[in-house]
């Protein structure tokens, strides 16, 4: 490829940091080992979700001290933020105007941070569980369209959708526990395509559903544990499977494209993958809950 054309001593360097992908055929990413570089007295512990920051930063979540950790792409750190906000940290999300969103699966509370890492907004009740247009029962996921509405995949104890308007005012609800189609069980991830199509990650259901904004139904694909996803700005789709412990890259019907990775505690296996997201260099980051950690893969 023509970043590692040129063998100079800087690229022998970066080169060195780049382990082959275990995958079915030739590996189509490399890890980089590299990334990222903790700072002295911050360890990672469960890490649910990862998403890129409005400067092209990367920001991780986890479930330890200083939970949200903001890294450049090549894995320096620079700052983090949130401590005593959160009980169980789920979801990371950047909105159209550049805010972090996070998700708290024990609380059931929806943050909104701003580029300074100030607490802009809280959503839902803290610690208050319910199904109605002002609480959350355990929320995953959140999701952004064009025209700035939120779609909340509320997620553990209410299985149904929530979408909001920009403000964070209750427009509607869709869904219910059960097999059907625009039913639940466990809504983990939510994604929105370049047509404005939603995705949902029905976890234990083992399916993606798609809709349109209004929870109308339009197809589902399936076969594998949707964990985490995200759809790239070529309306890729990015599977974090935490049930097979691997990735996958997909069409948005469902076709396999690329997948690597098993269960294991090595570079560029996974010990329950959870959250995933796609840079616009084409670099997928891969967090994984059991294994602490978070995994960039750089693509050939």
């Amino acid at each position: 490829m023509n970043y590692f054309a040129h063998h100079t001593l800087a690229t022998s360097l970066f080169l060195s940091l780049l382990t082959a992908v275990p995958s079915q055929g030739a590996a189509p990413y490399q890890l980089d080992t590299n990334f990222p570089r903790l700072p002295p007295g911050i360890k990672l512990d469960a890490v649910s979700a990862v998403a890129v920051d409005f400067t092209g930063n990367i920001a991780v979540i986890h479930r330890g001290r200083e939970p949200i950790l903001i890294f450049t792409p090549t894995g320096k750190f620079l700052r983090s933020f949130g401590n005593g906000l959160f009980d169980s940290t789920h979801g990371l999300r950047r909105d159209t105007k550049g805010n972090l969103w996070t998700t708290d699966n024990k609380n059931h509370t929806v943050l909104k941070f701003g580029h300074d890492g100030k607490l802009l907004l809280t959503l839902g009740k803290r610690n208050m569980s319910g199904d109605d247009d002002g609480h959350f029962n355990r929320p995953a996921d959140i999701a952004f369209a064009k025209n700035g509405n939120i779609f909340i995949a509320d997620g553990y104890g209410n299985s149904r959708v929530v979408k909001l308007d920009a403000s964070g005012k209750f427009l509607h609800a869709w869904g219910r526990k059960g097999k059907g189609p625009g039913e639940f069980n466990l809504p983990h991830a939510i994604r929105i395509d370049s047509k404005g199509h939603v995705y949902v990650g029905d976890r234990e259901n083992d399916r993606v559903q798609v809709f349109d904004q209004n929870g109308k139904f339009i197809r589902q694909f399936g076969g594998f544990a949707p964990y985490g996803l995200e759809i790239t700005k070529d309306d890729y789709l990015f599977v974090a499977d935490g049930r097979a412990n691997k990735v996958m890259k997909i069409t948005l019907e469902g076709k396999v494209l690329a997948q690597w990775g098993t269960l294991g505690s090595e570079p560029g296996n996974f010990n329950m993958p959870h959250g995933i997201t796609v840079a616009n260099d084409g670099t997928v980051y891969v967090t994984e809950i059991r294994g602490k950690r978070v995994q960039k893969f750089v693509p050939r």
